[in-house]
């Protein structure tokens, strides 16, 4: 099926598409076994008007699927705008978490302009709203004086891409800046300021819990959400997901918290795992995977394969009722070389390295309804919600796994979006000097 058989106005009915039945907003209404249902999709004004059995809809206007899966636009939740396609200029020189972080701090001080971080940033924007996604959150670099040059940036981008991508941010500071009042207090006013998340990255610190009571009472005044980076690392000594759940409990904090990477807990004893996790769940913490990132970082030496994939406990999180999510995380910078901001390409590999399968089950939701929900930006698959969706020539699981997809149509409002992906030389011009 082509794009243009998509009517650009009017009324059709997507025919005989499969849909995952976790994607649905009401899946008890279809009878049905499996993870996937063939339904009927009606679009009317932009709308999803109606939703029935396969081949019971005679709307006008059929749009034959053949058995095609349908899904919700995605919403990526952890991401790196600010950051993303520095490779050709900022590589990585030994794939390091280390040589990361060097790289990035020595060119976002000699080229983070307001002008060179808006052309990357709206970059990404351009390849995420071509892949099908519907809202994002980026983390921004927010140490003085980029944080001044970068959050007013994001605000821009935010107003520009208003009704296409829908865009939060978050805070990223190492957690130590928080010993530091002022400075503490002048991020959390500059992230209030521009509608922001707190955020900041932890790994065990011998002041862990005083620098957190320290986020937690600044987003608390403010009425800010918290963000953050977590235990990123293979040391199974690193446990601030522990004292994160731990402050968030003692604080009763009312908003939500996310929490991202949590690589170290899979190193972890078992039973030291389960009480972290079950504390986690006590305070009501939201986790994202961020397996390409991770599998790219963690446990790298040179001359040696790794041992560990370093993605979290995505299973046991779940089983506990815990909101988990995966993410695209960074894109063509020295964290990670590659990655096109495609959550079909993270739920492919996610799902292949957690091994989210044998059922896949309500694993979909990864990157669509929770973090969605997460982002207050809920969009099921239901009668009276935007048709907002994307339509695929994959038949199942097996199909869609299996190749990239590219073929994809993305509908906007009911109708079909331009796929077209940026060219990289548009960034070229970044690149030289």
């Amino acid at each position: 099926m082509a794009a243009r058989m998509i009517p650009a106005n009017g009324a059709y009915v997507l025919r005989n598409a499969t849909v995952p039945r976790a994607l649905l907003g009401q899946p008890q209404a279809f009878t049905g076994a499996g993870d996937t249902l063939r339904l009927d999709i009606a679009v009317a004004d932009g709308r999803i008007a109606r939703i029935a059995p396969a081949g019971s809809d005679a709307g006008a206007t059929p749009i034959e699927l053949d058995g095609g899966m349908v899904w919700p636009c995605f919403t990526d939740i952890h991401t790196h705008l600010d950051k993303g396609h520095i490779w050709p200029r900022a590589a990585n020189p030994d794939g390091s978490h280390s040589g990361a972080r060097t790289a990035v701090a020595a060119d976002r001080a000699a080229r983070w302009s307001a002008a060179d971080v808006a052309a990357r940033m709206r970059f990404g924007l351009r390849c995420a709203y071509a892949h099908g996604t519907r809202a994002l959150r980026t983390h921004i670099d927010s140490l003085e004086p980029q944080g001044a040059i970068s959050w007013p940036v994001f605000a821009a981008l935010r107003d520009e891409w208003a009704g296409r991508v829908e865009m939060q941010a978050v805070s990223l500071v190492p957690i130590e800046l928080y010993a530091d009042e002022a400075a503490s207090a002048r991020l959390a006013d500059l992230v209030a300021e521009h509608g922001g998340i707190l955020g900041a990255a932890t790994m065990s610190h011998t002041d862990l819990d005083r620098l957190l009571d320290r986020a937690f009472a600044l987003a608390m005044a403010r009425g800010l959400d918290l963000d953050f980076h977590v235990d990123e690392t293979n040391d199974p000594q690193s446990r601030s997901l522990m004292h994160i759940a731990k402050r968030a409990i003692a604080f009763r904090f009312p908003g939500r918290i996310v929490v991202g990477h949590c690589c170290s807990l899979a190193l972890q004893p078992a039973d030291e795992g389960d009480r972290t996790m079950d504390l986690a769940a006590q305070a009501r913490i939201a986790v994202v995977s961020l397996p390409m990132c991770n599998l790219y970082l963690q446990d790298r030496a040179a001359g040696r394969t790794p041992r560990w994939r370093g993605v979290t406990l995505l299973h046991e999180f779940a089983a506990r009722g815990i909101e988990v999510m995966a993410a695209s995380d960074n894109c063509r910078d020295p964290f990670y070389a590659y990655g096109d901001h495609d959550p079909l390409e993270v739920f492919t590999q996610t799902t292949r390295i957690a091994q989210l399968d044998h059922p896949i089950g309500a694993w979909p939701r990864l990157v669509t309804l929770t973090p969605a929900a997460v982002m207050s930006a809920e969009h099921a698959i239901a009668q009276g919600a935007s048709a907002d969706l994307v339509l695929f020539r994959a038949r199942d699981y097996s199909e869609l796994l299996s190749r990239s997809q590219q073929d994809r149509i993305v509908l906007r409002a009911g109708r079909a979006i331009d796929r077209t992906l940026p060219d990289y030389r548009e960034l070229d011009l970044l690149m030289d000097g």
